[in-house]
């Protein structure tokens, strides 16, 4: 039973940026990956593409030939590829059992209200495959109260269209210490906590919120999230390995590859990092790595790298070049003394 990442979001959330360092990574520990390409725009991808959409169907013809804005476009070629179904199950076909990586298109209204793509996806699963939506989110957001609620009506609403095991991410963490501080910890905006401390610092915001006609709205708006209590937040720095490393365990939690993927048994690499906890990183360590101490961190990572990239350079020993034995002598004698072992050997004459 072959597994699949379905990765949506908002324009410049860094879906394809987020495709490319996955594929990088899966490659790293030894699981073989594919990605499906689902965007009729997106005519220069950074990743090795397996399959392409638009080899089926390009934005740019649908543009010219049907009178279509770029956003009609879009929900356009997806009803072309859901009408075309036998494409997309064809090409998969040739990928086997691969762990696949769909690049969905960046406009919301395929993943709020639009019936297409959720088809799609319900059509992937009757072909066996294990399905997990990423919505990505570009972590920006946190800096204004308005615009991560926004982003939390928008998870929510994903949620509960595509109707499928679900993880919100929030991207370029590593950037966040760039921005203004935020009023809380990081844990408050990932756990989805109280969202009535919020009010104060969004009626700051902006007057035009702070009307008091506003006020019951936006009241209404955090119960309707709170009442759910669906959303929640992972954190990537695509960059980072440990960020990494933990976003693709939660991944594995969630869609069961824990259990036993197509190939029989789980990647042998991964096995062992996950078993020795490396890369788990809880949201206090997130929020010290990149905005508590991220210059200090990224310090010690460089001195770390200097350390490494000289090990790299010096000579093996024995392959010192003309004086190898001399070289070898010194090493050897240079050890300590081994210790006695408390056997003694007797020569025989």
């Amino acid at each position: 039973m072959p597994f699949a990442q379905l990765v949506i979001g908002p324009p410049g959330a860094g879906k394809s940026t987020y495709c490319n360092g996955m594929h990088q990574f899966l490659g790293a520990i030894g699981r073989k990956c594919s990605i499906v390409n689902l965007d009729p725009a997106n005519d220069k991808t950074s990743y090795p593409c397996a399959l392409d959409v638009r080899d089926l169907v390009t934005l740019e013809d649908i543009m010219s030939e049907d009178q279509l804005g770029p956003n009609g476009g879009v929900l356009y070629a997806l009803e072309e590829l859901e009408e075309n179904f036998d494409f997309l199950e064809e090409g998969l076909k040739e990928l086997g059992d691969d762990y696949v990586i769909f690049d969905c298109p960046g406009q919301v209204e395929i993943f709020t209200h639009h019936a297409s793509l959720r088809n799609i996806f319900f059509k992937l699963q009757k072909l066996g495959y294990r399905l997990i939506v990423l919505h990505l989110i570009d972590s920006y957001n946190l800096t204004l109260p308005s615009m991560y609620i926004s982003s939390l009506i928008l998870c929510l609403r994903a949620m509960l269209q595509m109707d499928l095991p679900h993880l919100n991410v929030l991207t370029k963490i590593d950037n966040l210490s760039n921005y203004a501080p935020l009023p809380f910890n990081l844990d408050y905006y990932t756990e989805v906590q109280d969202l009535s401390y919020l009010l104060p610092h969004l009626d700051a915001e902006s007057s035009r919120v702070s009307h008091e006609k506003f006020g019951p709205l936006n009241n209404a708006i955090i119960d309707l999230i709170e009442e759910f209590g669906l959303v929640g937040f992972e954190t990537l720095a695509v960059e980072d390995k440990k960020s990494m490393m933990n976003l693709l365990r939660a991944i594995d939690r969630a869609s069961g590859y824990v259990f036993g993927p197509a190939e029989g048994a789980n990647d042998s690499v991964w096995q062992v990092a996950v078993r020795e906890g490396m890369g788990m990183m809880d949201i206090r360590d997130v929020q010290e790595r990149w905005l508590d101490a991220k210059d200090e961190y990224d310090e010690d990572e460089r001195r770390r790298l200097e350390q490494e990239a000289k090990k790299q350079e010096q000579p093996a020993p024995g392959q010192g070049g003309d004086d190898d034995d001399d070289e070898g002598d010194d090493f050897y004698s240079s050890r300590a003394p081994i210790p006695d072992g408390g056997v003694k050997v007797i020569r025989k004459k």
